[in-house]
């Protein structure tokens, strides 16, 4: 048996304990990313396409749109793959991208996720994943 639920975005509690954690300096956001196969625009119909593409397509479209204003933070994308299974994990569980994404610091990146802006694109990354986890990581000195 296993885990069912799926995530897409944090919850508050999620959220409040991040900014509590306190982490000093730069912080790298480790995502793990599965795609449907055919990308949902149903919660973001303005920003459907004309004939469906897929979930890995939606999230280049998420990709390029926000790119703009995560250098504009001080962010950059430092890793983006291909993933699989795990060899060591769950072999039930797989992720299609596997991204690391670095901001200076928590500050710059909230300032970064709630920029309206880079938010009225975001539906690209709803439309486009069917599971996702992004756990913030820090230096360990």
């Amino acid at each position: 048996m296993f885990d069912t639920q799926t995530y897409l975005h944090p919850s508050r509690a999620a959220g409040a304990a991040f900014i509590m954690r306190g982490i000093a300096g730069e912080v790298t956001m480790l995502n793990l990313l599965r795609f449907r196969a055919e990308a949902d625009y149903s919660s973001h119909p303005e920003l459907a396409q004309t004939v469906p593409i897929s979930g890995a397509a939606a999230y280049d479209k998420y990709i390029a749109h926000t790119l703009p204003f995560l250098h504009e933070s001080g962010g950059d994308i430092v890793f983006l793959g291909k993933g699989g299974p795990f060899l060591t994990g769950p072999d039930h569980e797989y992720w299609d991208m596997v991204m690391l994404v670095r901001h200076r610091d928590t500050e710059t990146f909230l300032t970064f996720a709630d920029n309206k802006a880079y938010l009225a694109g975001s539906g690209h990354r709803t439309a486009a994943l069917e599971d996702s986890r992004l756990l913030p990581l820090s230096d360990w000195g």
